[in-house]
């Protein structure tokens, strides 16, 4: 992960950050657009925050799920949340 983003990044970033990476309908995309880390940083926070075994079952649901990569995301899906979903304190997406 690049040092300044690891800087940046408080408790309350990292554990949405974790939420995020954890949704299925939410995109690499969506986290580097509001906190900045690449995919393989993502990955790499999950790692070093994550129990190991928390780890491999989110890198497998991660490898079998279409909408976490927008290459793979189904046509039509453009937007980074469900427009039924209640608006998420503290995420910036959600308050524009």
């Amino acid at each position: 992960m690049q040092k300044e983003n690891a800087k940046i990044l408080d408790e309350m970033a990292i554990d949405r950050i974790i939420e995020m990476a954890w949704e299925d309908r939410t995109p690499f995309d969506a986290i580097e657009f509001q906190f900045g880390l690449k995919e393989a940083d993502v990955k790499a926070l999950m790692k070093k925050e994550l129990k190991f075994s928390s780890y491999k079952l989110w890198r497998e649901r991660v490898e079998n799920c279409k909408t976490k990569h927008s290459a793979k995301r189904v046509e039509g899906i453009d937007r980074f949340k469900c427009k039924l979903q209640r608006n998420i304190s503290n995420n910036k997406i959600s308050k524009r």
